[in-house]
């Protein structure tokens, strides 16, 4: 078959599941896994060639290919065929999938970057500017002034050099310059001696060649990172690429920073923090095979590994993970399917396992590797509970939460007051008639949703939607003036305790607080290691290491143990133990306390006298008694639309459809067979951002047969009349079901 007989079957990033055909370009057809501008509609669009053969008989004429845009496939081998396997596990269009697994530029169709570094240099007026400077610009100058450096050295030896450089760039005394890729290596600094623990995982993890997936079980504090070191090395050691997961883009300079230190070789991270030409850069370095580690969150678990060695997930059971829009794939499973096609050894680490990898664990499907002990034989911090009830609170806190605080403060200590409700208070009350500020595009199942009081009183913002508004000068029910801010929020938690402690500094790292480039770092850096407060969301339970931290205080945990979500009880266990987990590092015991009003509830009671294990062993039995995964397999069709009845009308098309699929009763007396359909419901918010919502939940005893019933009802979900009412999406394995 020649070029001019083939045909180009090409991946397109639309909302269709199927493949479109092209006539080669002029400039011949390439190879699978290019990228091809095609022509679609009225529109040009850029898509991947996935397969190449002759046209169908009886097809119509076909429309030529514009161009193609890459001389060798981009996408090749092993990460096209994980990719075509992650399109039928989550049941959608192929091109949607490649799509997303590109950067942006090359989803435009930009070419493949020429990678290189960039490093900062004195300039002309800065060389002569020396003797004015002073601090850390002055220290910088200093080190640039013998020749430019690269920023991989200067994050491994310079303290907040990018503070400096910014200030130097802005009186144009130094810049920034593009210059070959990197070849400096710092030189590797070696690690502490492994305690017995971490040297019998350790040495598991070397006598498992090719793909095992190992979940290192270790609690806070107990020197998981440094086995993910000396794995990495031995990987490095082999001529081989790592890939390292972490969740938040938050844990990024400060995983680069010990990497570099440690490993001797230039880190890469990819993260939503960079700009589109940086995650091209990176992703193509990666593709060549010159980057040798690299450190990302979520979205890096698409990055090429010609020459994979190792894919590390940190902290595994984070939800960060879990994509929750476009394509809904989960990061963590997804790199363990990519491990088993490039036969490299995947480890799961945590302090708090999901109980779907404890589940994996316990059936021997993983190695389960334990460490049982903090680094250096640090103690386990202290938890106490204190009962709120009958008690006054001051914004929120107790007399004996605040005489701890001081108390820790005193000796020299520093203080975590966790609060997981970021603004200044949850909603703005009308003191003398009730009326709340709401917001007009969401509800939830009884009332409209509050909107949320943000900078001090000055903004309304609803987190559901995103609709911001300034507050009213009076009340619009009865012209009252006594509008007042009711609860507490971390912006608010952060204004008082400033005004009670204003002897030492409270800092507040929430979303709003680090949404700037580097402003994590420069947090941390001004935090530093004197006695000081830290007001925080679950940013701060993300596994940043706090040396000085001797006191963790947990309050508002209320509200998160009565949620329908079966779940909750899960995330909130882990949210305490990561939380619980920042106190006492190094040589000082850390002290916990759990504000609360229902001290004897269950979760709390087993937590603290269990710990996690005790916990999740509880709940792995109460979820196989309720046909729960990890015992069963669900799915969540979800439908939104303007017109509040189409969502249900689409879902019970959807439902009727499925049925076939349905048993007609039990087996075994227990585990329902076949498939077993929930709903269709309203949402538990029913409104969104003006969309009126509804879904149904699909459950099976077993994947194949809930993918078996999704493969036959996914065309026919597309061709249904009231799904051109609606907008649909299906989430496979989903872990947020509100």
């Amino acid at each position: 078959m020649s070029a001019s007989d083939s045909v180009l079957r090409v991946a397109l990033p639309v909302p269709l599941p199927r493949l479109f055909d092209y006539r080669p370009p002029a400039d011949g057809p390439g190879g699978v896994g290019c990228r091809v501008r095609v022509p679609f509609g009225s529109r040009s669009l850029v898509g991947v060639v996935v397969e190449i053969g002759p046209p169908d008989p009886g097809l119509a004429e076909l429309r030529e290919a514009e161009a193609m845009l890459d001389p060798q496939p981009l996408l090749q081998g092993e990460l096209l065929a994980s990719l075509r396997w992650l399109a039928r596990y989550t049941h959608a269009p192929l091109g949607e999938v490649l799509a997303t697994a590109l950067p942006s530029a090359l989803r435009r169709g930009e070419p493949l970057p020429e990678t290189h570094a960039w490093a900062w240099r004195l300039t002309e007026a800065g060389a002569t500017a020396l003797a004015r400077l002073r601090g850390r610009p002055r220290q910088l100058a200093d080190r640039l002034q013998a020749a430019a450096l690269d920023e991989d050295l200067l994050d491994a030896e310079v303290d907040d050099w990018r503070t400096a450089a910014r200030a130097l760039s802005r009186r144009e005394l130094a810049e920034r310059v593009a210059v070959p890729a990197s070849q400096w290596a710092p030189t590797p600094q070696p690690g502490p001696a492994l305690n017995a623990e971490q040297t019998e995982a350790l040495a598991a993890l070397r006598a498992r060649p090719g793909f095992a997936a190992a979940l290192l079980d270790g609690v806070t504090g107990s020197g998981k990172t440094e086995v993910y070191l000396q794995a990495i090395a031995d990987c490095l050691a082999h001529g081989r690429q790592a890939l390292v997961l972490v969740p938040e883009i938050g844990l990024t300079p400060q995983a680069l920073a010990r990497f570099r230190k440690r490993l001797g070789v230039p880190i890469h991270a990819l993260h939503s923090g960079l700009t589109d030409s940086e995650r091209a850069r990176v992703w193509a370095a990666a593709w060549r095979g010159e980057a040798r580690v690299i450190v990302g969150t979520r979205s890096a678990v698409f990055t090429p590994l010609p020459e994979a060695g190792l894919i590390v997930i940190d902290e595994e059971h984070d939800g960060s993970y879990k994509q929750q829009d476009g394509i809904r794939y989960h990061a963590r499973d997804f790199a363990l399917v990519r491990g088993k096609a490039l036969d490299v050894p995947v480890i799961l680490g945590s302090a708090t396992p999901s109980l779907e990898t404890l589940h994996n664990a316990q059936a021997g499907r993983y190695a389960h590797l334990r460490l049982r002990k903090r680094a250096g034989d640090a103690q386990p911090p202290a938890v106490r509970v204190i009962d709120v009830r009958k008690r006054p609170l001051d914004a929120g806190l107790s007399s004996d939460l605040l005489k701890a605080m001081r108390a820790a403060l005193d000796a020299g200590g520093q203080v975590l007051v966790f609060k997981n409700r970021r603004g200044y208070a949850p909603v703005l009350l009308c003191h003398d008639c009730g009326w709340s500020a709401q917001c007009k595009r969401c509800s939830t199942p009884l009332r409209a949703s509050p909107m949320t009081v943000h900078g001090g009183g000055r903004r309304l913002q609803c987190h559901h939607c995103g609709a911001r508004q300034t507050p009213p000068p009076a009340c619009p029910d009865c012209a009252s003036l006594a509008l007042q801010p009711q609860g507490v929020g971390t912006e608010r938690l952060e204004e008082l305790l400033a005004e009670k402690f204003a002897d030492v500094p409270v800092l507040r790292i929430d979303s709003a607080s680090t949404r700037r480039k580097d402003a994590l770092e420069k947090l941390f850096v001004e935090f530093g290691a004197q006695p000081g407060i830290l007001v925080g969301t679950q940013m701060l339970a993300k596994g940043h290491d706090l040396p000085n931290l001797t006191l963790v205080a947990v309050v508002g945990i209320d509200e998160g143990l009565f949620s329908a979500d079966f779940r909750a009880g899960e995330k909130l266990a882990q949210l305490l133990i990561q939380v619980a987990g920042r106190a006492g590092r190094a040589d000082k015991r850390g002290e916990v306390l759990l504000q609360t009003h229902h001290p004897e509830h269950p979760l709390l009671q087993t937590l603290i006298h269990g710990g996690y294990a005790a916990f999740a062993e509880t709940e792995l039995v109460q979820r196989e008694a309720a046909c729960f995964p990890p015992f069963a397999h669900i799915a969540l069709l979800r439908a939104e639309a303007q017109h509040a009845d189409a969502p249900i009308q689409f879902l019970q098309a959807a439902k009727t459809m499925l049925m076939p699929w349905c048993a007609s009763k039990p087996v075994r007396g227990a585990a329902p067979a076949g498939l077993t359909l929930d709903g269709p419901v309203p949402a538990p918010m029913p409104r969104r951002a003006g969309m009126h919502r509804a879904q149904l939940l699909l459950s099976s005893p077993t994947r194949r047969e809930l993918h078996a019933a999704l493969d036959d009802a996914q065309s026919l979900l597309f061709a249904l009349p009231e799904a051109r009412k609606v907008r649909w999406s299906l989430d496979v394995d989903p872990i947020d079901l509100n």
